[in-house]
């Protein structure tokens, strides 16, 4: 696949495409809490990305139901949104999303605690969060996913996971 150089107007675009997504993140999470379902968090997220005038990107994408993907605990990835499954204290919840501003595509996930974390969960996300600090740090023109991989997951290896 061939990268192209994006202009500086592209750039700016794809910018503000992710400042927008994080802000729909920002909102999502505070809907994370126990008694809430997967469902619900699924269509704030929609209504969210459309109130910015953007199309949420996951939406019919390879025949996936819903816009946002929300996974609970050992769900991998891509978990469909549903009423019935309801958010409990203590469980580990990853969203993740797109959408399309402008003909330009963000994509973004986090993992959240629903409630307190437990004192493992604390830890694990202590050593992730520099795990994905030293990644940054060290990510540079040039440098290739496995590369990047390599850092991010020597740094957690090296902590006894």
């Amino acid at each position: 696949m061939a990268v192209t150089i994006k202009s500086q107007r592209e750039i700016e675009l794809m910018r503000e495409s992710c400042k927008i997504l994080a802000d729909v993140f920002s909102e999502m999470e505070k809907a994370v809490h126990p008694g809430v379902s997967t469902l619900d968090i699924n269509n704030l997220g929609e209504k969210l990305i459309r109130a910015h005038g953007c199309i949420p990107n996951f939406l019919n994408y390879n025949g996936y139901p819903a816009s946002i993907c929300v996974s609970v605990n050992d769900e991998v990835v891509h978990g469909i949104p549903h009423k019935d499954h309801i958010l409990h204290e203590g469980d580990i919840v990853s969203l993740d999303a797109g959408l399309i501003y402008k003909g330009y595509h963000s994509d973004m996930t986090r993992t959240l605690v629903v409630g307190l974390a437990n004192s493992w969960q604390q830890e694990i996300y202590t050593i992730v969060e520099e795990a994905q600090r030293k990644g940054l740090k060290a990510a540079e023109a040039g440098m290739t996913g496995r590369e990047l991989d390599a850092i991010v997951r020597d740094s957690i290896t090296a902590c006894g996971y």
